[in-house]
């Protein structure tokens, strides 16, 4: 049984994990994508950028299926709603940027979402329907020593969909960004104030492809913001965030 489903949680070494001929050069194609991520609409001044898009995973065949996109003024946009779980936008949609093809299509990627897929359980009759993927490019950036990055929420949270995970691309010049796991009534609790007894674990993911997963109905968890390190240089923290949920079936009433 896996550490995901004892725990709520769970850490991966993915580059030692997904060990395959070709892989460095897979990564570096991912690496790049990161550097010309668009602003985060939602995050003004936040110096957070993002781009994502939604997928399937289909059950027979174990295939990436990735979804149609909406399109604005000649772009095109994927929609992500959290419900009630992101405080920060409660019961509202927010559009972000789709991820390129050719980057959908990168093997590295697929082999991600697939290991993740694999890490997830469901209930019998979740199973034999496809899962839904949603994939986050999230990257952290800041320029000047006062600058401050942050994620969304800024506090213990819990995501809505099952299962989510956290795969570090890239991390330079960095103060912050520190990983936490709560208990689930953690959630809402700052970092700074929350219970020291509802804390699982306080970590940083720090190489390339070091990742977790939660399991979101049996823990909360928490990323602080960044500042830039001591450096000349920009301090970045790019991650791919990936979650995953159950095709919902609507309980019609026969009336």
């Amino acid at each position: 049984m896996s550490n995901l489903k004892n725990n709520g949680y769970a850490r991966y070494d993915l580059m030692r994990q997904l060990d395959y001929e070709g892989i460095e050069a897979d990564y570096q194609a991912l690496l790049n994508y990161f550097e010309d991520l668009p602003a985060d609409e939602y995050a003004k001044g936040l110096n957070r950028y993002r781009r994502y898009s939604r997928a399937l995973v289909l059950p027979t065949s174990g295939q990436i299926e990735w979804l149609p996109t909406l399109t604005k003024d000649g772009k095109e946009y994927s929609a992500y709603f959290q419900g009630k779980f992101n405080p920060e936008y409660p019961g509202s949609y927010r559009e972000f940027p789709c991820i390129d093809k050719e980057i959908q299509a990168n093997k590295l990627l697929e082999k991600i979402i697939l290991f993740d897929y694999h890490e997830t359980f469901w209930k019998e009759e979740d199973r034999i329907m496809p899962i839904h993927v949603g994939v986050h490019f999230v990257k952290l950036y800041v320029e000047n020593d006062t600058d401050k990055a942050v994620s969304s929420p800024n506090c213990f949270h819990q995501d809505g969909e099952p299962f989510t995970f956290a795969h570090l691309i890239k991390r330079e010049n960095v103060k912050g960004g520190t990983n936490a796991i709560g208990v689930p009534n953690a959630a809402g609790e700052n970092f700074d104030t929350v219970n020291q007894e509802d804390v699982k674990e306080i970590f940083e993911i720090t190489k390339p492809l070091e990742s977790y997963g939660v399991a979101d109905s049996a823990v909360s968890h928490y990323v602080s913001p960044i500042e830039k390190g001591d450096g000349e240089e920009a301090g970045v923290r790019s991650v791919i965030l990936i979650d995953y949920q159950q095709t919902v079936v609507a309980d019609v009433d026969d009336e």
